[in-house]
C-alpha cells in the first residue's frame, strides 16, 4: 500500500486515500472528524468532515441524494459525472493534491472520494459556531447601526459586502500559521486602494511562518509591524463594519483574521485612533465640539498630572493668577509618592473591573469610591488634590476611542510623571520633547505616524479639528495615496 509520504495526489484506489487520511488528520481516529462510506452505483465513495464546522443538515441531504441516485440512474460508466451533478451545494470545487485536501477540510469543507478517480470534490457547507453580529461594547453610538463583526470571517465579510457593494471591492484570503491555517482576508477597493500598500500587505502576510495565531490579530499585527517594543499602536482596530466600510471607500486596506470580531486597519496614524463613530452620527458642529471635547480629553490624560506635579515641586512657575494650584492640605506622604500610588491603586481597579463578574462590578465602584475616595483622604494618605487630578486624567484615558492609544498615553504620562519628580522643569521638557520625537519617527507602511502635524498638512489638519459635513468631504485623505483621489464631485 502506497505510504503518506509517497502519496500527494489523489490515489485511484480509495483504500490508499483511506489510509492517508486516517495517518495524516486522524481519520476513524478523532472522533470530531466524521467519516461516511457507501455505495452508489456499485462504486465505493467516501466522505470526511469536521463536526462542529458543517451544517449537519446538508450533510444528511447530499447523502440522501446520492443514496437515491441508486434508484434513479442505470448508467454505471457515469458514475464521476452523476455524483458531481448530485452534490447539492452552491460550491463544490475538484481537487487532485492531498494536502490542499486536508487543509480545507480542517477549514469546514466535505471531501468526496469516489473509487477508482484521480481527483475529489469539495462541497462548502461550512457553518462555524458562534454568536450574532451585535454592537460592539467598545465603539457604542447613540444612533447608528446596531451591528458588529463576529468571530466568524464568512459573516464579517458579508457585513462589509452589504455595504459597499462595489464590483470592484476585493476580499482575497490567506491561510497564516503552519497548523492552525487561519482564515485572513485582505479587504481593499481594487480601483482606489494603493497597489504598492496592497503588495506590502501581502507580501508581510506572505512572509510570517509560525505555527498558529492563537490570539488572531493581535498576533498578526505583532508579525506584521516592524516597531515590536512601540507601546503606540500601529494599526487601528474597530469591531464596527460601517467604520471599517468606511475606511475602505477612502482607501485603506482591512485586514479580517477569522476567531476576532475585531479587524485592522492599515494605514493609520495617530490621529486616525481619536476619531469615533458618534462623531458622524451627529450634526457636523455637534460632531466638531464633541471631537474637540475628546482631543482636549486626551491631552489632559497625558500632562495634566506632569504638569500639575510641576507646579507642586516648583511653585514660583505659577503665576499670581493661578496661585491657587496645588494641595491646600499636606499628607503624611510626600506628593509625587501620592500620585504614583493613586496611579497604581486605580490601575488595580480597572484591572479588576475587568476580571469581576457584571453582578458584582457595583459592588466594586462602591468599595472603590469609599476606600480610595473617603477613608484614603481621612487618614491622610491622599490630598484631595491628588485624587481630583489622577480621577480627572483616568477620565481622559477612558474617553480615547482607541484602548490601545489610552494605554499607551498612560504609559507616556508615567514616562513623564517620573522623569518630572527626578529633573523639575529641565526633566519635563526633555520628556516633552522625547515624547514627540518618538511619534514623530513611527511609520506604518511607509506612513509617518504623526501625520498631518509632521510632516505637516494644513488641510488635512483642518479635515480632522473639524468634523466636515458630507457634501464638501470631496477628497480622500492624502495620506493613503489612492490611485482615485476623487470621493464625490463637487455641488
Amino acid at each position: 500500500m502506497t505510504t503518506k509520504k509517497q502519496l500527494k495526489f489523489v490515489s485511484k484506489q480509495l483504500a490508499d486515500n483511506q489510509a492517508y487520511m486516517k495517518e495524516e488528520v486522524g481519520a476513524t481516529i478523532s472522533y470530531d472528524l466524521g467519516f461516511r462510506e457507501i455505495v452508489v452505483l456499485e462504486r465505493k465513495i467516501q466522505l470526511y468532515y469536521v463536526n462542529g464546522l458543517v451544517d449537519d443538515g446538508t450533510i444528511v441531504e447530499i447523502l440522501k441524494v446520492l443514496l437515491y441516485t441508486n434508484d434513479n440512474e442505470v448508467e454505471t460508466d457515469k458514475v464521476d459525472s452523476i455524483i458531481q451533478n448530485r452534490l447539492v451545494n452552491q460550491q463544490v470545487d475538484l481537487k487532485r493534491e492531498l494536502s490542499d485536501i486536508t487543509d480545507q477540510l480542517l477549514a469546514g469543507l466535505i471531501v468526496v472520494f469516489i473509487d477508482g478517480e484521480r481527483h475529489a470534490y469539495m462541497v462548502d457547507v461550512r457553518h462555524y459556531p458562534g454568536r450574532q453580529p451585535e454592537e460592539p461594547d467598545t465603539e457604542r453610538v447613540i444612533r447608528g447601526s446596531r451591528d458588529g463583526f463576529t468571530e466568524n470571517v464568512v459573516e464579517s465579510t458579508g457585513l462589509i459586502r452589504r455595504r459597499i457593494r462595489d464590483k470592484n471591492l476585493r476580499n482575497e484570503m490567506f491561510h497564516v500559521g503552519k497548523r492552525s491555517k487561519t482564515d485572513v482576508c485582505v479587504s481593499y477597493l481594487n480601483d482606489v486602494a494603493n497597489d504598492e500598500y496592497v503588495q506590502i500587505v501581502k507580501e508581510k502576510i506572505q512572509e510570517i511562518d509560525i505555527d498558529a495565531l492563537v490570539m488572531a490579530d493581535k498576533a498578526l499585527e505583532e508579525l506584521f509591524v516592524d516597531y515590536e517594543w512601540s507601546p503606540y499602536p500601529l494599526v487601528r482596530y474597530t469591531e464596527r463594519p460601517d467604520v471599517a466600510a468606511h475606511h475602505i471607500l477612502s482607501g485603506y486596506i482591512v485586514l479580517i483574521v477569522d476567531t476576532s470580531p475585531s479587524v485592522i486597519i492599515l494605514p493609520t496614524t495617530f490621529f486616525d485612533h481619536l476619531e469615533h463613530a458618534e462623531e458622524y452620527r451627529q450634526t457636523p458642529t455637534v460632531g466638531t465640539v464633541t471631537r474637540w471635547i475628546r482631543i482636549a480629553a486626551v491631552i489632559a490624560s497625558i500632562y495634566l498630572l506632569p504638569v500639575w506635579l510641576l507646579f507642586v515641586l516648583e511653585p514660583e512657575l505659577l503665576p499670581d493668577a493661578l496661585s491657587f494650584i496645588g494641595p491646600k492640605e499636606k499628607g503624611t506622604i510626600p506628593v509625587p509618592v501620592q500620585i504614583i500610588l493613586a496611579d497604581i491603586g486605580v490601575e488595580f481597579l480597572r484591572m479588576a473591573a475587568v476580571h469581576t463578574p457584571t453582578p458584582l462590578a457595583t459592588a466594586l465602584g462602591l468599595i472603590a469610591a469609599v476606600l480610595i475616595g473617603d477613608i484614603a483622604i481621612d487618614v491622610g494618605l491622599f490630598s484631595p488634590e491628588v485624587i481630583l487630578y489622577v480621577a480627572i486624567s483616568t477620565v481622559g484615558s477612558y474617553v480615547t476611542p482607541s484602548y490601545e492609544l489610552s494605554v499607551a498615553n498612560k504609559l507616556m504620562k508615567t514616562f513623564l510623571l517620573f522623569i518630572t519628580i527626578f529633573f523639575g522643569v529641565h526633566g519635563f521638557m526633555i520628556g516633552f520633547l522625547i515624547s514627540v520625537l518618538f511619534l514623530v519617527q513611527l511609520k506604518t507602511i511607509h506612513t509617518p505616524y504623526f501625520w498631518p502635524l509632521i510632516p505637516f498638512d494644513l488641510k488635512a489638519l483642518l479635515h480632522f479639528t473639524f468634523r466636515i459635513p458630507v457634501p464638501y468631504d470631496q477628497k480622500r485623505p492624502k495620506i493613503v495615496q489612492p490611485k482615485d483621489v476623487i470621493r464625490q464631485q463637487s455641488k
